[in-house]
Formats: C-alpha cells, structure tokens, sequence
C-alpha cells in the first residue's frame, strides 16, 4: 500500500507543477529492461524528431 503524500505546499509551487506535468508526460515512454524490472533501470524511449523539432523552437523563442 502506497501512502506517499505530498506537501501542500509544493502542489501550488509553479516550478513542482511543472516538474510534475513533464515527468507523467514522459513517464509512458520509459521502459524497463526485462533483467532490471524490479530495479526501475532501464531507457527512456525516443519520441521522434517532431518532439526535438518543438524542443529547439521553445528555445529559440525563449532567446528572443
């Protein structure tokens, strides 16, 4: 049973909202490796050039 709770405080901090949205986002494309199931150790899938295409198009937008 799982009775991990968190701080109140960190639900309405900005920063932990957003850290929190990118990793469930991210969270379907790890996979595990067979041997490492149990540990968690494994590799994060790619999500294609379209998701590298948006990553350097936010930067470059945050440089302007």
């Amino acid at each position: 049973m799982n009775t991990t709770v968190v701080d109140p405080k960190l639900l309405t901090n900005p920063l932990f909202q957003e850290l929190m949205a990118e990793g469930l986002a991210m969270q379907d494309r790890f996979a595990a490796e067979p041997v490492y199931a149990k540990t968690g150790k494994g590799h994060l899938k790619s999500a294609g050039v379209d998701e590298l295409k948006k990553i350097k198009q936010a930067a470059e937008q945050k440089a302007k």
